[in-house]
């Protein structure tokens, strides 16, 4: 067990915001883990995966622990479907390939989204239609304070839009150590009236697409709106699209005629956050070193040596004017730290 001291974080966050930890440990397999975890020498401890759904805001006084445990197998199968387990700290996008390249469908349309496949049940990522719970089957996490692996099913995970159990009250007690799903090995069930998704697929010729050109009409949509976190530092969308009563959006149609919406339920509907971005002037918009990106008003961005506090201050600009404007609120999707 080799812990280092004084770490840059730069590289282990797609905003690349360069805070210090003080003390940092990558951990390779749950064993590991767990004895990280008993250090009664390090009490203040933070969880680090893929660094993709965070916004670092300060140098972290204490511990941080890297999840590097990885791994990929197939549990069970039949003629029609197979279970599969991850690893938390497989990258999503390579273990979603990793699938399409079997012929295992169900998670195709979730290409692409930044992150680890530990985290991906926090907060039930979701993409063009399609989302996490529907193929999730279990994920085994570690207690903070037992140190004691337990299971939790689908229903233990109590899923909503961008929201699980680990957002609520486990929040902060448990961390995932895998992830199983099962997933189509023929008849696959595709989602391609979402979005883009059919257009994309008309502009490429396919009439009759495969999961593997779902996947790949998926990624071109999302790297035509979205910045590689390479390239430029970001989080991928920082707010939530939210929900609201139809009897308040019927009266912002009054208003606002051009308001798009998706329906959630009888009575209410989601509201894309990006529309409203954009609408309340800061798609686009730079701030020295950070800003809104010209594609997508969804993503704020880390242009080069931003802070993690000049990129909040900016969020919460957002969320006052579109209060202001809208009496929307708008939730950050991401974690702050």
């Amino acid at each position: 067990m080799h812990i280092k001291q004084n770490i840059s974080l730069k590289s282990y966050n797609t905003f690349g915001i360069d805070v210090l930890a003080d003390f940092f440990i990558s951990v390779s397999n749950v064993d590991e883990l767990q004895q990280v975890l008993a250090l009664k020498s390090h009490p203040n401890k933070l969880i680090l995966g893929g660094g993709s759904n965070m916004l670092l805001t300060k140098n972290f006084k204490g511990l941080v622990i890297h999840i590097n445990i990885k791994g990929i197998e197939i549990i069970s199968e039949n003629d029609d479907f197979a279970t599969i387990k991850a690893s938390a700290g497989e990258n999503w996008h390579e273990f979603v390939l990793w699938c399409i390249n079997n012929d295992f469908g169900g998670i195709e349309n979730l290409s692409l989204i930044p992150g680890n496949v530990g985290t991906a049940p926090i907060q039930n990522i979701g993409a063009y239609g399609v989302e996490l719970k529907d193929t999730f089957v279990s994920c085994e996490a570690i207690s903070l304070e037992t140190k004691n692996l337990k299971t939790f099913t689908k229903a233990d995970c109590d899923f909503g839009y961008r929201n699980s159990i680990f957002k609520q009250h486990a929040k902060g007690k448990y961390i995932i150590t895998n992830v199983t799903f099962t997933l189509s090995k023929k008849n696959h069930e595709l989602h391609v009236n979402y979005g883009a998704i059919k257009s994309q697929l008309e502009t490429m010729q396919i009439s009759q697409p495969t999961i593997q050109e779902v996947s790949k009409a998926v990624i071109a949509i999302r790297e035509s709106k979205l910045p590689n976190p390479k390239e430029i530092g970001n989080s991928g969308s920082f707010f939530k699209n939210p929900v609201i009563s139809k009897s308040n959006f019927d009266t912002l149609l009054q208003n606002f005629s051009d308001i798009p919406s998706y329906p959630v339920s009888e009575d209410e509907v989601k509201v894309p956050a990006g529309w409203l971005i954009e609408k309340a002037g800061f798609k686009g918009k730079q701030f020295g070193d950070f800003g809104v990106h010209k594609n997508q008003a969804l993503v704020l961005v880390n242009y080069g040596n931003a802070k993690g506090s000049d990129i909040l201050n900016l969020s919460k600009l957002i969320q006052k004017t579109v209060k202001r404007l809208f009496d929307i609120s708008i939730e950050a999707e991401v974690n702050i730290l």
